[in-house]
């Protein structure tokens, strides 16, 4: 007999052949980690049901990611898994080409023609088995549940595939804004494949028999066909799809052992213990005491008085992932409350609550409420809430109660970080995860759940735990591997659990507010948030700053107390919250459309509630709400969008040819240069439009690397369109330097931006059927370069002359400079109207591709929305001379984000918010030194971080508790240096 078995990381795949190579036991069960003791437990299921097997001689060998180490200690042989699967494949299907495989937490594609290339997921479990898990988890549904949905849905939203954490942080909002579950589920299926084609296939294409196999594809018809429409294919599941890694070991194992003597090698399995350990958060029951009995000291009163007469005051959160709800007296004391998870339908839970608050509290009146979190725009619609506001402002007021010299705040929630300094009793910095949730409550969560344990079990097991795991401060794709190499070092579920507290910990100061001392945050500290009462990851946040903190009895309610407190201060005379009688004739009805209102066409989800109330979510703009289209006169982005729309459609009237420039990169600011350039050489251009998420969709599989920035993957869907088009050559050159504008040690262009052109040309296959033109080039060196054009161009294009070159030169730089000059006028025009009005003015700061609409999603509009004016960092770079920097300032772009930030510093009424890309390395640079400038000149540093989503929930809350901030800062009369 042969036997093989498939350890995955996540499950356990066993074949078991007779001699004739026929199945006589095969099964499928998830390990939850507990690797040995599953294995254990199958060996006896296949003693139970395989007669005399006890005795019996059998060829034995272990494959998959989690079996290799397992596989020494045990003495059996290893087999690789990729090598395992072509086995299997050769011998079933031999007329494979593409084999693609998802697992539990692995994915990989095998490309079995013109020879055997392999590509695998790192560390990023990002559209694998988990991943799915995860979204159902979050669904409140099972993978088998959401792959029925799946089959009913109307509409494709935009989701991240990377991994959980990211994903929840689309989905989430799309929930709250009541997005239909069927079409969320099919929206994650869809991004898995793309995740898949974009992150495993890297350029290459996807043709031939694709053949699908792992447990996802085996049990999910839905994904499958998500496959079959984005490939355009039909892919074939075969029989036994879940156990070919374990066909592949089976048939490759040569090595005989007796069953028995197998079974007793894993029964007296011993795991070494050799990983790195910390030190315990508790020494002993005592300590652990003491520390329990200070933090009982901070609490609110909850008084159960069903006889209660008089006024009281309501405050929600609709957070992330959970709603809380708060109900006050007039002494401030909770008469009721609710801490549940949203459940994808926050108004019913809302709902639910209010209609049990009426008829338990029948003599008590709700004289205001206040609504705050995710869903609060939805919420207020649905139940004719008083107030809306900005969670930073209620967390502030909840914090203040317990202590009133508060100077700093944390609140860790399901996937949300936020971090308040005060200073002279305003909110004077704010902090918060960009998307990432590894120092988050789902964080933990997530790792419980895969551990086979709740969330409140998990926690208090590492209460006590001798030898924590040092985990250190890494993102939740890469600790898998981490507790994995611990797991298989001896270390045990407390160990783990321990060690994972202290891991959130140290994401939130290190990685969230970066600080470098403790003595940054504070003397008077307060936590907040459902993560913190937790009492491990207390404990570790008061061992790393080596400090206490006051953790209220009501630490995960805080934003629904605070807003409570807030309704009752802000109170009206009448409040207009819905009756009994109005929620019983409640109705909720949910359309997706798509806005024609203007050329962002928006994926709206429209709410209607009955008597004329809706809420529309998913626009980035208030015209779908207001049917108003909003200015653009005080919007830098708009502005610079239509010069380059100017730029794009200039004609030429004796044309000796046309060249394709893609609207990328570096080419959104040189487009002046570079139309004017060819115009005067009598060559027409054709430059695509800005860029679209079909565009993308389109180049998407000539995209070799997942990890490179949005603006970067745009390139290949541009490239292709321009080669849809009737011209004669492509030109996008590679540029190591840009123009000289002497604010740094050195102009040089990042490296994306310089030699982006190389990728192109090594990976879109269609582009040697053009003239391509991406030679290095040198626009900072007139002289040299007009000679270099001539002769460059001379091999497209007849009848190039040097002359003629050298004036298209100084056409160009002479439109480049009338550019920047409409610009630096702009924005002069824009600050002064902006001071007449006493408005605000944001500092939109990038690069000059971010005013794509795809690439910044709407963000303008967003700001504009808020009462701001929006001026860019190139429109007043100029007013600064050569700023001094911690680091080498050497690159054009940056260069110029830190002049911005000085000359922001020197003005009152501007402030700056940096936009950066996922993916751009250089980046963490420059959002740390543009932080320090900020600082020094007293203002607020805020981030945004963009990619291919467009969901903007979590960009909204920065942008109102920005200015919030902004807002108490003026009352209170803040200086700026």
């Amino acid at each position: 007999m042969k036997l093989g078995f498939d350890i995955g990381s996540t499950t356990i795949k066993c074949i078991l052949f007779n001699d004739e190579k026929e199945i006589i036991y095969k099964n499928y069960r998830r390990h939850y980690s507990k690797i040995n003791e599953a294995l254990y437990e199958e060996l006896q299921a296949i003693s139970n049901q395989v007669e005399n097997i006890l005795d019996s001689k059998m060829e034995v060998a272990i494959s998959g990611s989690a079996g290799m180490g397992y596989a020494e200690v045990i003495q059996l042989p290893f087999v690789q898994e990729v090598y395992a699967t072509k086995v299997a494949v050769n011998e079933y299907l031999n007329e494979a080409d593409v084999v693609i495989e998802l697992g539990g937490e692995d994915a990989k594609i095998l490309f079995l023609s013109d020879g055997l290339e392999v590509r695998m997921n790192g560390s990023c479990a990002g559209g694998t088995g988990a991943f799915i898990d995860q979204m159902a988890t979050l669904l409140n549904s099972t993978p088998d549940e959401m792959n029925i949905l799946a089959k009913d849905h109307s509409k494709i939203y935009s989701i991240a595939s990377r991994c959980g954490v990211f994903a929840k942080s689309d989905i989430q909002p799309l929930l709250n804004q009541g997005a239909q579950k069927n079409d969320i589920s099919a929206s994650i299926f869809y991004a898995m494949v793309n995740q898949t084609i974009a992150g495993l296939a890297q350029g290459r294409e996807l043709k031939g028999n694709i053949v699908y196999l792992g447990g996802p594809l085996t049990f999910l018809s839905e994904l499958r066909n998500t496959f079959d429409k984005v490939l355009k294919c039909k892919g074939n599941c075969p029989k036994n799809a879940l156990y070919f890694v374990a066909l592949g070991t089976a048939l490759m194992a040569s090595e005989p052992i007796l069953f028995q003597e197998m079974f007793e090698r894993v029964k007296n399995y011993v795991a070494s213990f050799n990983y790195i350990s910390t030190r315990p958060l508790f020494q002993s029951e005592q300590e652990y005491e003491e520390f329990a009995n200070r933090h009982n000291q901070s609490t609110v009163k909850t008084i159960e008085n069903k006889n209660y007469s008089g006024n009281v005051y309501l405050g929600i959160d609709a957070g992330s992932t959970t709603v809380k709800m708060t109900v006050l007296d007039e002494e401030e004391n909770i008469l009721l409350s609710s801490y549940q998870s949203n459940e994808g339908s926050p108004v019913g839970i809302v709902k639910n609550f209010l209609e049990q608050f009426y008829v338990e509290y029948p003599h008590a009146t709700i004289k205001s409420s206040a609504v705050t979190g995710y869903g609060e725009e939805m919420l207020r619609n649905a139940l004719s809430l008083d107030f809306g506001i900005v969670e930073t402002i209620a967390h502030f007021k909840a914090a203040k109660k317990f202590n009133p010299q508060v100077d700093f705040i944390i609140d860790i929630g399901g996937q949300d970080i936020k971090c308040f300094k005060v200073l002279n009793g305003v909110i004077d910095d704010i902090f918060l995860n960009e998307a990432c949730s590894s120092g988050c409550g789902s964080f933990l969560q997530s790792f419980a759940e895969v551990l086979g344990y709740s969330i409140e079990d998990f926690a208090k097991i590492g209460l006590f735990a001798k030898n924590p795991v040092d985990l250190g401060s890494r993102c939740t794709v890469f600790m898998n591997s981490s507790i994995k190499q611990a797991q298989k070092e001896g270390a045990t579920v407390d160990n783990i659990s321990a060690g994972l507290s202290m891991s959130v910990v140290k994401n939130a100061l290190y990685k969230v507010i970066r600080i470098t001392s403790a003595k940054e945050l504070g003397k008077n500290i307060v936590v907040q948030g459902g993560t913190f009462y937790n009492d491990a990851v207390l404990r570790a946040f008061e061992l790393e700053i080596d400090g206490h903190v006051v953790r209220p009895n009501i630490a995960g309610l805080m934003g629904a107390y605070g807003a409570a407190l807030y309704a009752k201060q802000n109170q009206k005379e009448i409040s207009t919250i819905l009756t009994l009688e109005q929620l019983n004739d409640f109705t909720h009805e949910v359309q997706s459309i798509n806005c024609q209102g203007c050329n962002n066409h928006c994926a709206l989800t429209v709410n209607t509630f009955g008597e004329g109330r809706k809420y529309i979510g998913g626009n980035r703009c208030e015209k779908p709400i207001t049917n108003l289209t909003q200015s653009d006169q005080d919007n830098m982005y708009e502005y610079k969008r239509n010069l380059l729309q100017e730029y794009r459609m200039k004609k030429v009237e004796h044309k000796k040819g046309v060249v394709g420039i893609p609207l990328v990169l570096n080419m959104y600011e040189l487009l002046p240069f570079w139309t004017s350039f060819f115009n005067t050489l009598g060559i027409q251009c054709e430059v695509t439009d800005f860029s679209t998420h079909r565009m993308y969709l389109k180049g998407q599989h000539t995209i070799p690397s997942d990890t490179a920035c949005y603006p970067a993957k745009l390139v290949h869907g541009h490239i292709e369109e321009l080669l849809t088009k009737e011209i004669d050559a492509i030109f996008y050159p590679c540029m190591t330097y840009n123009i000289d504008e002497s604010l740094g040690d050195n102009h040089y262009n990042c490296p994306v931006v310089a030699y982006y052109p190389e990728v192109i040309q090594a990976n879109v296959s269609e582009i040697k059927n053009i003239s391509f033109i991406y030679d290095y080039i040198g626009i900072h060196r007139p002289k040299d370069f007009a000679k270099k054009m001539t002769k460059i161009l001379g091999n497209t294009f007849k009848g190039i002359q040097l002359k003629d070159v050298t004036k298209a030169v100084e056409a160009g730089f002479k439109e480049n400079n009338i550019y920047f000059d409409k610009i630096h006028c702009k924005a002069k025009q824009i600050i002064e109207n902006a001071e007449k009005k006493n408005q605000p003015v944001i500092v939109l700061a990038g690069r000059p591709y971010h005013i794509d609409p795809e690439i910044n999603h709407g963000i303008d509009k967003l700001i504009l929305s808020c009462g701001a004016a929006i001026i860019t960092e190139d429109s007043i770079s100029h007013l600064s001379k050569k700023v001094s920097t911690t680091v080498l300032n050497q690159w054009t772009y940056h260069s110029r984000l830190y002049a911005a930030a000085d000359v922001v510093t020197h003005q009152k009424n501007l402030n700056l918010i940096q936009l950066v890309s996922f993916g751009c390395g250089v980046d963490a640079i420059t959002a740390d030194e543009v932080r320090l400038l900020l600082n020094k000149g007293n203002k607020i540093y805020t981030q945004i971080k963009i990619d291919e989503i467009t969901n903007l929930g979590a960009v909204k809350i920065r942008l109102r508790s920005l200015f919030a901030a902004l807002k108490d800062g003026d009352k209170n009369d803040r200086s700026t240096n």
